[in-house]
């Protein structure tokens, strides 16, 4: 599960998606709740996350949508710039 990215007090992680289910997505995590984000639209996929918190991310999804799908792609993980 490597970190991707962190911000605000929510840190952004992607699971190997080969034992992960499709669509892409990734997971933003806080002290409270744990949420996955559609890459392609930056919406959240189920749960609840609070909506201060999850537009920050969808923010941040939408920013680096291409890098957040080619990591997803081929599992090259890199370390990508906060919001902050």
């Amino acid at each position: 599960m490597p970190t991707i990215s962190h911000f605000y007090g929510i840190v952004i992680v992607m699971y190997l998606h080969s034992k992960e289910h499709h669509p892409p997505h990734i997971h933003a995590i806080t002290q409270d709740f744990d949420a996955p984000f559609a890459i392609a639209t930056g919406e959240i996929m189920e749960g609840y996350f609070p909506p201060k918190a999850r537009q920050l991310v969808k923010e941040f999804i939408l920013k680096y949508q291409s890098e957040l799908l080619e990591m997803w792609q081929t599992e090259k993980y890199i370390k990508l710039p906060s919001l902050e």
